[in-house]
């Protein structure tokens, strides 16, 4: 994947236009889970912000997860309310944020989306996360993730 795929470069410039502080990494195409990234990028798999979008009778709902984590989603229905979270399908995904599974930003997306911020990752000084493209992520800290995407912090299990 070449630094200006189109869904990174549309990250990038909302990234740079909410003040994103963090390093933009193309990592090889090869690393497509959250064990993978953590080990290309020589940390921990709990700092990777996994984004598990959501469909609730066709509402889209953004968790942004460690990758230590599963997502309960009987659990986390509860404390936000509202309809059964079911795992959304790949045009659903697209759809909902312009983005393909496994890409998918916290950030940048065609609509608002409700988003969800999993409490666990304030251990992490530096947290990763995707940026537009499976290959791509980003570098940023709870706190900023937490303010660049307006989400509302959460347990997930």
């Amino acid at each position: 994947m070449s630094a200006d795929h189109l869904s990174t470069a549309r990250f990038r410039a909302e990234h740079q236009r909410r003040n994103g502080r963090g390093e933009i990494v193309i990592l090889p195409d090869s690393v497509h889970t959250a064990a993978l990234a953590a080990e290309a990028l020589g940390c921990e798999v709990g700092a990777i912000a996994n984004s598990l979008l959501f469909d609730a009778d066709g509402t889209p709902v953004l968790i942004l997860t460690s990758g230590a984590h599963r997502v309960d989603t009987a659990l986390v229905q509860e404390r936000i309310g509202g309809p059964a979270l079911r795992r959304a399908k790949p045009d659903f995904v697209k759809q909902s944020t312009g983005q393909a599974i496994g890409g998918v930003s916290p950030i940048g997306h065609p609509t608002p989306i409700r988003t969800y911020l999993d409490s666990w990752l304030q251990k992490y000084d530096v947290v990763w996360a995707a940026a537009g493209h499976p290959a791509a992520v980003f570098s940023t800290s709870y706190d900023e993730l937490l303010a660049l995407t307006g989400a509302t912090p959460i347990d997930v299990e």
